[in-house]
């Protein structure tokens, strides 16, 4: 009996690079795209919603099990598409995604412990980093510090992979928001990996984008089939940027030519600045006011925006172009030093958050000198 052969097909299919990026791009888009109906469909049998409560920015029951459609997208593109005989210890990278998945999947159904949570993640993060070997192990020069103690390395790897994953989750507060900052820094990162020739990276970013713009349409345009990503999606959105920074600071240890980033750390948090600054602002604040980090409140720069007037799209919009200047910052100031361009990243950063947030500030006085001066009268 004979059979047929593909390796034409193969060749001519896995053989351009080009191809093979659009190709997982599409195959990520349609795979999210047609499972978003039927989970919504699943969440309304099983009353599976987010109920509006005081800290939401949402006044309607919404499904949030959108990170199923992302993770199911991702997930089976890179098994398609991505080149395991050129990273073998991917593997690993995989192991700590599912982990996460499962993570959040757990806490969008029946919630989970904040500790338990945290647990699961550095277990997800110590797979990833042991087994898979993606870990820092340079700082490229900040405060003096070249290469590092591999102990060191691990330590450091930890906080900033579980720092990332939970930035992104924090910022999952309005339509479109977390999806929109995904899509920017994943296009980012994937077009400065194919640009230095490491595809398989780039095909993850392609896989990623695609995903996220297929639930960018039900979460921002959705009107029967409208849909939160959970911590289900926010988890995984964060730990795979965290993953893709930390390759990308490696890999410009020993790059040279023009696409080489000499502040490598402070470039690879300025592509992520809007999420990362936030996070920090906000817990800085709690713990000035005596309050714990991780309470819930509405001081995040999303919910100043919209107690400007703005709907959910125009500050997801303006997040995003502010993402994209600090970006463009990043790119052109990229051959100073890390704590130089850190410092004017993190300038930038006060100067464009507290512009909204004094102005909510000093109308809320005035709206509450009006109240007085009308009580009295």
């Amino acid at each position: 009996m004979n059979i047929p052969s593909f390796t034409g097909f193969q060749d001519f299919i896995f053989g351009d690079i080009n191809l093979k990026l659009l190709l997982c791009f599409c195959l990520a888009f349609v795979i999210s795209f047609f499972l978003i109906p039927s989970i919504v469909e699943i969440a309304r049998a099983k009353s599976l919603f987010d109920e509006p409560n005081h800290r939401t920015s949402h006044i309607q029951k919404t499904p949030t099990l959108g990170g199923l459609a992302i993770f199911n997208g991702v997930a089976i593109s890179l098994l398609i598409f991505f080149d395991f005989s050129d990273f073998p210890k991917f593997q690993y990278t995989v192991a700590g995604l599912l982990i996460i998945f499962f993570t959040g999947f757990k806490d969008d159904i029946i919630g989970i412990d904040p500790l338990k949570k945290l647990i699961a993640q550095l277990i997800a993060v110590l797979i990833t980093i042991i087994f898979g070997r993606i870990f820092i192990t340079n700082l490229h020069g900040f405060m003096g510090v070249w290469e590092i103690n591999y102990h060191i390395g691990i330590l450091v790897t930890m906080v900033i992979i579980v720092g990332i994953t939970n930035c992104f989750n924090l910022m999952d507060g309005i339509d479109g928001l977390a999806a929109s900052l995904g899509m920017l820094v994943s296009l980012t990162f994937g077009t400065w990996f194919y640009l230095v020739g490491e595809y398989n990276w780039a095909i993850m970013a392609a896989a990623l984008v695609g995903a996220l713009l297929a639930f960018f349409y039900f979460n921002v345009y959705g009107k029967r089939n409208k849909i939160f990503m959970g911590d289900t999606g926010a988890l995984l959105l964060g730990f795979i940027m965290a993953v893709m920074a930390i390759k990308f600071n490696e890999l410009n240890i020993s790059l040279h030519g023009p696409w080489a980033m000499r502040a490598a750390p402070a470039v690879s948090i300025g592509i992520m600045m809007v999420p990362v600054y936030d996070t920090i602002r906000v817990f800085l604040t709690r713990i000035l006011k005596n309050k714990y980090p991780f309470s819930p409140d509405k001081t995040h720069i999303h919910h100043y925006l919209l107690q400007l007037g703005l709907s959910h799209f125009q500050s997801t919009m303006i997040l995003v172009l502010a993402s994209m200047c600090f970006i463009v910052i990043s790119w052109y100031l990229r051959t100073l030093s890390v704590a130089w361009l850190l410092l004017v990243l993190f300038v930038v950063a006060t100067i464009l958050s507290y512009i909204p947030i004094l102005i909510v500030e000093k109308s809320m006085k005035m709206k509450g000198t009006n109240d007085c001066r009308q009580k009295s009268t």
